[in-house]
């Protein structure tokens, strides 16, 4: 693929870069670092779930413990990544697996549990079920959802729990989360469940089984599928990107939900969390990237520069940093500092104080506080585009303070009060005063009293509300009666979703395109000849996958080292844009 990413006789448009250059310097590709299928065959990608890339670090002693696995069609390879230090192997996988019937559609490793010996890696599938493997030791463990009577859609993401050995989370195209612990069994018939919280949107419930059996907990989130969670930085927070549009973050262990955003229309596809906790970034259907404030609980800007589907978003957390200010205590203290702290209040708060500090320095010393966030974002217009959040989007009033009370100071004098001066386009976001999402009461953490509720006798358990009913047009298959019903739900979900897509537009959590700052992207380059599934930033090079099957290393500014001048034959030839 790399090869004609430099040839001629093509318009700018349609030429595939090879390199880019940013403030930082340039980022290169590496040819003798793509990784795919042994053959190096395009992928025949019609049909086919997203080509797929996970990371874990096992430690090894030998300093090179990156271990890459990625998905091709119904192929999964896991190799050791050597990124920027030696050429790719293909001919050595750690353990190669091709299924029949069914596709692998996402992955993730135990980061806690992982060595150089055992990595627990869970492959999620597209008739729903999800496998627990070791790679290394060439074991399958567990296979759990086996017979899909937990559910029959395809999964669309899964995740350990953050700090835990045993708990992973999965996603399902029907719209439903499922807690599942692997030390647990599944069952042979559809779980039972009963009500154990409820909000708008969603509800939680728990299995009724007598014994411990999974799934732990059943999420039913929105109207359609999930497509995409992810947790916080500090695991306390769990933020879901559905296909009704809608972004919902909630508190995890208490399931309360704290925040929601609209799309300005479409699917949400994708989304991310910033290094520190404090934005959320998404991307979807309406090609944009929009970045919502936390701690405010509203938009706070959009990007625009993908010119189809947003299909990946992603932080660097080696560009993004905060410089001339002191360290916020929320994202520096110690695990048991954050258990004395009350889950939503407690983050909340002290995400408003750390901003509050950030905007009051900015304002007052006059040596100002350099604020950046870099994020990446690909899409199925095959192109890269990296964006920079900085001060003057994340607090326009303080920025523009000092001018604004001069502009007031010679206002007075002239006699006229109503004269406005008009603000910058980045400077444009309108401030609600002090609004923010509705404070929730502390609430017991839902996954340590999931066993209580998972071994209560019918008799003892809650008597579930009228309401229960209309949840269980979740697209669960053993809700559904027939056919016709499921389409009768679709509509009617539909509609209402229409409704409320409507109502919110113009508000915080889906404001209009003239409302917010419109980002303009640092880089946006066609980098591939197939739609873009995979962006990950990784300290010294970010890696990027397209639907034929070609992972791809470009090394950052810097980080070339060995490889390219040890191989000056296979150096990218393509001209620094």
């Amino acid at each position: 693929m790399w090869k004609m990413a430099a040839e001629g006789g093509g318009k700018e448009s349609n030429e595939i870069k090879t390199q880019f250059s940013t403030r930082e310097g340039v980022y290169k590709l590496l040819p003798n670092s793509e990784y795919s299928r042994p053959n190096r065959v395009p992928f025949n990608s019609q049909g086919s779930s997203p080509v797929k890339v996970s990371f874990v670090n096992v430690n090894d002693q030998s300093g090179n413990g990156e271990r890459i696995c990625f998905s091709v069609g119904r192929e999964l390879y896991f190799y050791i990544y050597k990124g920027v230090r030696k050429a790719a192997d293909l001919s050595k996988p750690v353990d190669k697996r091709i299924y029949k019937g069914i596709l692998p559609t996402c992955h993730d490793s135990n980061v806690l549990t992982a060595t150089a010996e055992s990595v627990s890696l869970l492959v999620g599938f597209s008739a729903g079920q999800v496998q627990l493997i070791d790679p290394i030791k060439k074991e399958t463990s567990k296979l759990f959802n086996e017979d899909r009577v937990i559910d029959k859609s395809p999964v669309t993401c899964l995740k350990w729990v953050p700090g835990s050995e045993h708990l992973f989370l999965v996603a399902h195209s029907s719209g439903c989360l499922y807690l599942y612990n692997v030390e647990h069994t599944c069952g042979t018939t559809p779980p039972h469940y009963q009500l154990l919280k409820q909000g708008e949107s969603y509800a939680v419930h728990t299995n009724k089984s007598k014994s411990a059996r999974n799934p732990l907990l059943r999420w039913t989130v929105g109207e359609g599928a999930v497509n995409e969670f992810a947790f916080s930085p500090d695991g306390k927070f769990l933020a879901c990107a559905g296909q009704d549009g809608f972004l919902r973050v909630f508190c995890f262990d208490s399931a309360e939900l704290q925040g929601s955003m609209k799309s300005y229309f479409g699917g949400l596809l994708c989304v991310c969390w910033s290094p520190d906790g404090r934005y959320v970034v998404t991307g979807g259907e309406d090609d944009l990237v929009t970045v919502w404030s936390f701690s405010d609980s509203r938009v706070i800007a959009r990007g625009r520069g993908h010119k189809s589907w947003v299909s990946v978003v992603a932080f660097d957390h080696c560009i993004t940093n905060v410089q001339d200010c002191e360290a916020p205590a929320e994202f520096s203290a110690s695990d048991e500092d954050f258990q004395d702290q009350v889950q939503f209040n407690g983050s909340r708060e002290r995400a408003n104080s750390a901003q509050s500090r950030l905007s009051n320095r900015n304002s007052t010393d006059g040596r100002g506080v350099s604020v950046t966030y870099r994020f990446g974002s690909v899409g199925q217009d095959t192109q890269l585009c990296l964006w920079d959040l900085t001060e003057d989007i994340l607090f326009p009033l303080s920025r523009t303070r000092t001018h604004t009370n001069a502009m007031s100071a010679e206002t007075s004098s002239n006699g006229n009060n109503s004269t406005n001066s008009p603000l910058p386009r980045s400077n444009s976001l309108p401030h609600s005063s002090g609004s923010s999402p509705n404070s929730q009461k502390p609430a017991s953490s839902i996954v340590d009293s999931v066993s209580k509720f998972a071994t209560l006798a019918l008799h003892e358990a809650r008597k579930e509300p009228p309401q229960e009913k209309d949840h269980k047009r979740n697209h669960s298959m053993s809700y559904i009666s027939n056919k016709s019903s499921d389409k009768l739900n679709q509509i009617i979900g539909a509609r209402a979703a229409k409704t409320h897509a409507a109502k919110t537009l113009g508000t915080s959590s889906c404001p209009r395109m003239d409302e917010v700052p419109l980002l303009e992207p640092l880089v946006c380059k066609k980098i591939a000849h197939e739609r873009l599934t995979v962006l990950i930033f990784l300290e010294d090079c970010l890696v990027t996958a397209c639907q034929e099957g070609f992972v791809c290393t470009w090394a950052r500014p810097g980080k070339v080292g060995l490889l390219l001048s040890q191989n000056p034959a296979n150096s990218p030839s393509g001209t620094v844009v």
